[in-house]
């Protein structure tokens, strides 16, 4: 949700509510044509016990039907959620196995270097592994980073729809939710902010 957040607002605020699945929806401008960009930040992912399979909401598995790219993402300071994303990305694979589809994957928390579980050196070769890019980021420090990536992903979904000469990109069936939640991410960012400006005061 923080890189979420970076990218659409350039705001950071460390506490957030649970994900519980927004979808928040922005216009940009992309090698000079205007698109409009529906982000939809999934719930958080994990690993079932002692195994490589991945417990998946019924939700994430409606959002892999209609994205048009991925973005993986990793705290570097927690080796379990660099542990997530390969079982994730076979998951999608099995519900798109032809499909070319753009991906990015993004090391969080570059910021803290300390407590570092994670090399860069693993996540190049995972992202190479994947086929996506690789950028080590900070949500808390680095704002030109997470929007360098997310603006390179964005740039590569354009051009891969723009290269389908308006056909139906995997025959799916499924239609993308109409209702992005920008307003959404306003209030909770509303909301974080007199949170902390209680916190302030109090202390």
């Amino acid at each position: 949700t923080a890189l979420v957040v970076r990218f659409l607002t350039k705001r950071f605020i460390g506490d957030y509510e649970a994900n519980t699945g927004a979808l928040y929806s922005r216009k940009f401008t992309i090698d000079g044509e205007q698109i409009s960009l529906q982000v939809q930040d999934t719930p958080f992912v994990s690993l079932e016990d002692d195994t490589d399979s991945i417990c998946c909401q019924e939700q994430i598995n409606r959002s892999i039907y209609w994205a048009d790219g991925f973005v993986f993402v990793y705290s570097i300071t927690e080796y379990e959620s660099y542990r997530v994303i390969r079982p994730l990305y076979q998951h999608i694979r099995k519900i798109h196995p032809n499909a070319n589809i753009p991906l990015l994957l993004m090391a969080n928390k570059g910021d803290l270097l300390r407590a570092r579980q994670v090399s860069s050196k693993e996540g190049l070769q995972l992202a190479s592994e994947l086929g996506g890019t690789y950028y080590e980021v900070s949500a808390r420090e680095n704002c030109e980073g997470v929007h360098e990536a997310f603006q390179q992903l964005c740039q590569e979904v354009s051009r891969m729809i723009g290269s389908c000469n308006g056909e139906k990109r995997r025959g799916l069936h499924l239609v993308r939710p109409k209702s992005p939640n920008m307003q959404d991410l306003k209030r909770r960012l509303k909301q974080a902010l007199t949170s902390k400006g209680k916190s302030a005061t109090t202390l």
